[in-house]
């Protein structure tokens, strides 16, 4: 692989959860710091402060895994992917913008936010999720078994129009079916994920 390192003989490496792709940190890599992560498979940086080698881990304990490393369009950034050991920032956090390093799923992670709010705070009257977990989970298990069928009925249609609406209910009210019953999507997920090993 063809790395241009810059005037300083350093390269930003990018530090990226192989798993729930979420940026842990930034670091830098001379030459002997790359090559010395290819050889024990934990990430060594080059320190700027100190101007010399530190595995990330070596007093914490909280090493980054070596899982593959890329090189972007220019070959002047590496992204590197890690399964990392514990919290990767020095004050103690998941990552060095102080945020969780839990699976996201973009709109859907959010769209579980809304529910959870709407189940603690809405009024049942006026809002449709919270009157759901107000009648319990016989009625909310019963949502998703009616929208499983709409989706099955729609699906032998050729109606792609209600067919994905359906399906948007079904994933909906699944959404809730699993908080009902204190789970979420990255618990299902999980069991996906074992499955395909």
């Amino acid at each position: 692989m063809e790395i241009k390192y810059n005037s300083n003989g350093l390269i930003p490496a990018i530090i990226q959860d192989a798993n729930t792709k979420n940026v842990l940190m930034l670091g830098y890599m001379n030459e002997e710091a790359y090559n010395k992560t290819l050889e024990t498979e934990r990430v060594t940086f080059f320190s700027r402060s100190k101007q010399r080698l530190w595995t990330k881990g070596e007093e914490s304990g909280n090493f980054l895994n070596l899982v593959d490393i890329k090189n972007d369009c220019d070959s002047d950034t590496l992204l590197i992917q890690v399964n990392p050991v514990g919290p990767t920032c020095h004050k103690g956090t998941d990552t060095c913008w102080n945020e969780s390093n839990t699976q996201k799923f973009g709109f859907l992670s959010h769209l579980e936010d809304v529910i959870k709010s709407r189940r603690e705070n809405a009024d049942a009257e006026k809002s449709y999720v919270a009157s759901l977990f107000k009648k319990g989970i016989n009625k909310i298990a019963q949502k998703v078994g009616e929208e499983a069928v709409e989706v099955v009925i729609e699906a032998k249609d050729n109606d792609d129009n209600l067919f994905l609406n359906e399906s948007a209910d079904l994933l909906f009210h699944y959404l809730i079916l699993l908080q009902a019953k204190g789970y979420s999507l990255n618990d299902a997920v999980n069991i996906l994920v074992d499955r395909e090993k």
